[in-house]
């Protein structure tokens, strides 16, 4: 399922003209490795588990690798044009601040790109599945809505997004793009 996500996020992503991209909790970094291989933009994986990233480093070694906190990132202001973080949400003790920290390292038109597990209108799961304990918390932010306020609490708009479904077991997931949101514009989302 991961892998497949992954592959869904890095066909999603516009890289025309990306530079450099972090991909924010990335665990083995597939989202990374699951992106074309041309062009020369710098390619930035972050997470927490030095484990993780171990077998990221092993798998792409083009890339860099830094063991960090989302919360807490150890970059310059506007150092990437994308920002990207795949089912990791509902794991960031604030969520809130993560994305103000990612916002803060974006270039000026720069963009972020979140995967998140879908959830049905009133935020509950449509089915039951197997995330144990953090069931609740895995659809936080699944929802349109859910996702389009979390935009704005970072100065963001959702911009643009699809519908992702593995068959097996049947997840579905949200795959939403953030844009930085110019003053006076019409708030609501125009995905």
């Amino acid at each position: 399922m991961h892998r497949g996500l992954a592959a869904a996020v890095a066909g999603f992503v516009r890289l025309s003209d990306i530079e450099a991209m972090l991909d924010v909790a990335t665990g083995t970094g597939l989202v990374l490795r699951s992106l074309p291989v041309e062009g020369t933009r710098r390619l930035v994986g972050v997470d927490v588990s030095e484990g993780m990233l171990a077998v990221a480093r092993s798998a792409l070694p083009a890339a860099q690798f830094v063991r960090a906190d989302a919360q807490a990132l150890p970059f310059p202001t506007a150092t990437f044009d994308l920002v990207t973080c795949v089912t990791a949400l509902h794991l960031f003790a604030d969520p809130i601040a993560a994305l103000l920290e990612w916002r803060r390292v974006l270039r000026e038109s720069g963009r972020v790109v979140v995967a998140v597990f879908r959830a049905d209108a009133t935020g509950a799961r449509p089915a039951p599945g197997a995330h144990g304990p953090l069931t609740a918390r895995h659809f936080a932010f699944g929802t349109l809505d859910a996702l389009a306020d979390f935009a704005r609490a970072g100065g963001m708009r959702l911009s643009r997004h699809i519908t992702w479904t593995h068959p097996e077991p049947h997840d579905e997931c949200l795959i939403a793009e953030f844009v930085v949101d110019a003053p006076g514009r019409n708030r609501e989302h125009d995905a």
